[in-house]
C-alpha cells in the first residue's frame, strides 16, 4: 500500500537570523523568521510526511507556543516525525521539492542538502529530488522578503516490495 503527502511553508527573510535549509546553514545576509530555526525545507517536508499518514500537521506535533521548540534543530523534529512514519509500519519511497528564492542561489548547496537529508531519513540521496526556483522578481518571494517549499513525500509499507 502507497500513501502520498503534500507539503508546503514560507517564512519571512530577516536581518539577524541564519538561513538554515534542509539542516545546512547557507551564507546568506538574512535568515527565516520563525519559532524553531526555521528550516523552511525541512517543515515541507515534515509536513508532508505527516499529510501522507493523516496526522495533521507540523503545528500539531511541535506548536509554535511551546518553548521547548524555540530555536530547536528543525533535523530533530524531522527524525521524530520519522519515527511515526516508522511506527506506522512505512518507509519512504521517494521526496520530491521545490525551493523558492529569488535570492541566494541554491544550486550550490543542493548535494549537501540531499545528503543531510538522506543521512536523517536513513534513504539514498538518489531518493530526494530538490529542485530550485526563482518568482522571476514577484511577489514576497521575488522581492526577497520570504523564502517558500513545497514538497510531495510517497510512502510505502515496509513489507512491500514493488
Amino acid at each position: 500500500m502507497y500513501r502520498i503527502g503534500q507539503g508546503f511553508d514560507i517564512h519571512k527573510l530577516v536581518e539577524g537570523r541564519k538561513l538554515i535549509i534542509g539542516g545546512v546553514e547557507i551564507p546568506y545576509e538574512k535568515g527565516l523568521l520563525g519559532h524553531s530555526d526555521a528550516d523552511v525545507l525541512t517543515h515541507a517536508i515534515i509536513d508532508s510526511l505527516l499529510g501522507a499518514l493523516a496526522l495533521g500537521d507540523i503545528g500539531t506535533h511541535f506548536p509554535d507556543t511551546d518553548p521547548k521548540y524555540k530555536d530547536i534543530d528543525s533535523l530533530i523534529l524531522l527524525k521524530q516525525t520519522l519515527n511515526l512514519v516508522i511506527e506506522r509500519g512505512y518507509i519512504i519511497n521517494n521526496i520530491d521539492c521545490t525551493i523558492f528564492a529569488q535570492e541566494p542561489k541554491m544550486k550550490p548547496y543542493i548535494s549537501l542538502i540531499q545528503k543531510k537529508l538522506s543521512d536523517v531519513l536513513n534513504i539514498n540521496e538518489s531518493e530526494i529530488s530538490i529542485k530550485a526556483k526563482t518568482m522571476e522578481e514577484m511577489d514576497s518571494i521575488g522581492q526577497k522578503l520570504a523564502i517558500s517549499t513545497q514538497c510531495i513525500v510517497l510512502l510505502k509499507r515496509s513489507n512491500n516490495e514493488n
